[in-house]
């Protein structure tokens, strides 16, 4: 016999799709910041009804994804240099302790699918396509601390990346950069070495620089 399920519980389902495909959009940059959104807007998006989106928006506030003014006006942050700054400064701590924990278990099997990745990451640089260079590098980054078994320091690494999205992508398409991550390359080559010191910095370096240049 076939239950419909409750309708809280269908609520409840929609809100965690409408959160987390709005929180993947953000995160990757495909949302540029400052940019308003509705709650009407977003249950169109989505074919949803208010109460989900509410619901989604109030998380995504809560994480830092969006920013909700004293008149009630919803949209992404538009982060200042000093709080670039400080991102990165998390980033560095953060990661670094991530891809140290990850590397006593950084098999070949890993470190082929880090190159494979890399090359996604320099053919969207090459493309100047900021969206997928922003998903394909975190995607390097993420498969890397998967490796380390720590969900909760990861979920801290991802809040920030999340912070970051909308900057990020306005940043980098206004930086036209032409060539990959210079960084990356020492971070696999880290890896297939069993160099903590080298990866540890190759990391901090990867995360800290290039924010920091795009803040100049």
């Amino acid at each position: 016999m076939l239950i419909n399920p409750r309708p809280s519980d269908t609520a409840a389902a929609a809100h965690d799709r409408v959160y987390r495909a709005l929180r993947t959009r953000i995160m990757h940059g495909e949302i540029a910041p400052g940019q308003a959104l509705t709650l009407r807007g977003i249950g169109r998006d989505f074919g949803v009804s208010m109460t989900p989106a509410r619901e989604a928006v109030r998380r995504l506030v809560a994480e830092g994804a969006l920013f909700l003014s004293s008149s009630g006006r919803v949209s992404t942050p538009e982060l200042s240099n000093e709080r670039i700054e400080e991102l990165a400064a998390l980033r560095a701590l953060i990661e670094v302790e991530l891809a140290s924990r990850a590397l006593p278990r950084a098999h070949m099997a890993l470190i082929d699918r880090l190159q494979t990745i890399n090359a996604n990451v320099a053919e969207a640089v090459a493309q100047r396509d900021a969206v997928q260079y922003i998903r394909t590098n975190l995607e390097f980054h993420r498969t890397l601390y998967l490796r380390a078994q720590a969900p909760a320091m990861l979920a801290m690494a991802e809040t920030v990346w999340l912070q970051l999205g909308p900057t990020m992508r306005a940043l980098y398409g206004r930086l036209r950069r032409t060539d990959p991550p210079q960084y990356h390359k020492l971070i696999i080559a880290a890896l297939k070495a069993g160099d903590e010191p080298g990866l540890r910095l190759a990391v901090r370096s990867d995360v800290t620089q290039g924010l920091r240049m795009l803040a100049t």
